[in-house]
């Protein structure tokens, strides 16, 4: 299907020229002035609109105006002489694509019109991304009909209205950074960046040199100025996860942003204004940092203008069924292994275990299932061997102190069925290895 194109020209020869120019690779329309141009954009679905630019009683730059605030979908170029070059730069900042100069090139022209349509392409993708993103950061999305979900979902809806600063509390593995997405993707900074920093992830000197930049020659290695990631979130959202394990010496200049919307980068003397939307997250205490004297108290104040406190999958076990159905069919997807769901009695095991690592540990004992399932569901013999462990073990009324004994059973006894190998534990025990060195190092310190 060819690309519509309206020509616009009151000069009649001009007109046809480039009309029968292009209507070999376009269908093409004309108009002899800028009304009758608007009406041929209102008949039919014009893609691209190519105009002079002086005529009488609407010039061009007339047109594009009352073209762009009806649909700003359609790309305007014009058609200048010499003289009225310093009019079509001006056009282009009111949204013109390019302009032209009498007498037109023909194969500029069409170079020009090919750019022209993969920009348009390029810009509807763009758009549709957005949206499409927009759809899956909804609060509506956020998997769950449990009471303190459905708080946080009003909560989201109320912050992200603001430009306040959020302070995202919870263990890990239950979410902090989805809420975070959502908090941006339906705030009126939702078209600017999103810019994510795991502060536990850098290094105290890389950390400050990610965060605020530095200038050439600021230290070794330091052979250009970059930006730092509060430039690059300038117009959005800055995440910093995992802000309990900021260094004080960060943590100085992070409050000074936060107070003054300034900063210098590092071995610079300019001063950078920002306006930037601060979300923050952390599974560790922060109170308890501050009294420690390891967090300062005046930033932990204006980190928490609004906080939010993701519960653990353990305290809303309601929603399980339902973020469990959600992921399966993600990860059916994504292996090409068509799923029925999961069997009653394998969803009686995944609702009754404690999930220490939350949804991120769900989703692994998950996806493990799936690969592992023989079935066109998920039935008891395709769950990790820990959560049919804990069933055998409750079956035959054989019941540990604490569900935290039988996960510290399950861990070992695979361990040393391994030789120690971590990789293949953590495997088959459908969790990630970060997960199993977490609960080594709370269960068995030994075996770190």
């Amino acid at each position: 299907m060819k690309h519509s194109v309206l020509v616009v020209d009151d000069n009649r020869v001009d007109r046809n020229k480039l009309a029968n120019c292009l209507s070999h690779d376009y269908a093409v329309h004309t108009a002899a002035d800028g009304f009758e141009a608007l009406q041929k954009v209102r008949d039919n679905d014009i893609e691209i609109v190519l105009s002079d630019m002086q005529m009488p009683e609407m010039d061009g730059i007339g047109l594009l105006e009352k073209i762009h605030a009806d649909n700003n979908d359609i790309v305007t170029i014009l058609v200048t002489g010499y003289s009225s070059i310093e009019s079509a730069v001006d056009a282009m900042r009111k949204g013109a694509y390019d302009y032209l100069t009498k007498p037109v090139d023909v194969n500029k022209l069409e170079v020009t019109l090919k750019n022209a349509i993969d920009n348009k392409k390029l810009r509807s993708e763009n758009i549709n991304l957005k949206k499409k993103i927009r759809e899956n950061f909804d609060p509506s999305n956020l998997l769950g009909y449990s009471p303190k979900i459905k708080d946080i979902m009003d909560v989201i809806e109320r912050v992200s209205a603001t430009k306040a600063t959020s302070l995202i509390l919870g263990e890990s593995g239950t979410g902090k950074e989805l809420v975070a997405n959502v908090i941006h993707y339906n705030s009126d900074v939702a078209d600017g960046p999103f810019v994510k920093v795991n502060c536990a992830a850098l290094a105290e000197g890389v950390l400050e040199s990610e965060l605020f930049g530095h200038e050439k020659g600021a230290f070794t290695g330091a052979i250009k100025m970059k930006k730092g990631r509060f430039e690059l979130a300038d117009g959005g959202t800055l995440f910093l996860d995992e802000i309990g394990d900021l260094p004080m010496s960060v943590q100085v200049k992070l409050l000074r942003v936060l107070q003054e919307s300034e900063f210098e980068r590092v071995g610079g003397t300019e001063t950078i204004k920002l306006n930037v939307r601060i979300i923050t997250a952390t599974n560790k205490n922060l109170t308890q940092l501050v009294k420690e004297e390891k967090f300062r108290e005046d930033l932990y104040y204006r980190l928490k203008v609004v906080t939010i406190d993701v519960p653990p999958l353990r305290e809303r076990k309601e929603d399980i069924p339902l973020i469990a159905d959600f992921h399966l069919n993600k990860f059916a997807g994504i292996h090409n292994k068509p799923i029925k769901g999961i069997a009653s009695d394998a969803m009686k095991i995944i609702k009754a275990y404690h999930w220490p690592g939350n949804i991120r540990e769900l989703m692994n004992c998950l996806e493990s299932a799936l690969v592992m399932s023989l079935d066109d569901e998920i039935t008891v013999s395709s769950l990790p061997p820990f959560l049919t462990m804990l069933e055998e073990e409750a079956a035959e009324g054989s019941f540990p102190e604490t569900l935290q004994e039988m996960e510290k059973r399950a861990i070992i006894s695979t361990l040393n069925k391994f030789g120690g190998d971590k990789n293949k534990t953590a495997n088959t025990l459908g969790i990630s290895l970060r997960t199993l060195y977490n609960k080594l190092d709370q269960y068995y310190p030994q075996h770190v």
